[in-house]
């Protein structure tokens, strides 16, 4: 099957994006399974001797013994679903892995983000590869690198059915978020296709 690919223009990053991966009507199926099956936590992390919500639900699922641990929280795999088999077999045919773990994200709304951060935890090696797959709301994508010197960043608009795929030095040289914005926005889920170990 042919895609439409943009590959995006960053020095010392390799990032392609797939705007279109998934049809209209896969999407909207998929996207439909995911809120049926997954099964969404709200995580906590410490700061200032509080307890803070994450300003999004997320869900971690994989191969067993797939641990993996991020802002103080450690995430023990729940097994894959036959959706998210269904859709790492259709990644995995334009990734250079297969990948074994999934961090699910769901924002329900606008007000739902991500901050600035790599994926660059010790279990994900010294150049992760990185599969994001969006169903749902359009959110904005931002990248931007880590030195100031290294130049302006870029944002890319993450639509329903896309896949963006991040590897080689990317994380040790970007940073990237989805921002909070006041436009009102569907929810979206997020899959971060990854490998650990």
């Amino acid at each position: 099957m042919q895609h439409d690919v943009e590959r995006l223009d960053l020095p010392d990053a390799d990032v392609t994006f797939y705007p279109r991966f998934f049809s209209i009507q896969e999407s909207d199926h998929l996207l439909e399974e995911l809120n049926r099956t997954t099964q969404w936590r709200q995580e906590t992390i410490e700061a200032n001797d509080a307890s803070i919500p994450l300003p999004r639900l997320t869900a971690w699922y994989g191969d067993p013994d797939r641990t993996y641990t991020y802002s103080g929280i450690t995430m023990q795999p729940q097994p894959w679903t036959e959706t998210l088999i269904e859709i790492k077999a259709r990644i995995e045919g334009v990734s250079p892995i297969a990948f074994n773990s999934v961090l699910m994200n769901l924002y329900r709304d606008g007000r739902d983000a991500v901050g600035w951060h790599s994926d660059d935890e010790p279990e994900l090696g010294r150049d992760p590869v990185i599969g994001s797959v969006s169903f749902g709301g359009t959110r904005t994508f931002r990248l931007r690198p880590k030195s100031k010197r290294a130049g302006p960043g870029v944002e890319v608009e993450l639509t329903h059915g896309s896949y963006l795929l991040m590897q080689g030095s990317t994380q040790r040289f970007y940073k990237h978020q989805v921002p909070r914005t006041e436009a009102v926005v569907e929810p979206r889920i997020n899959l971060t296709f990854r490998r650990i170990g």
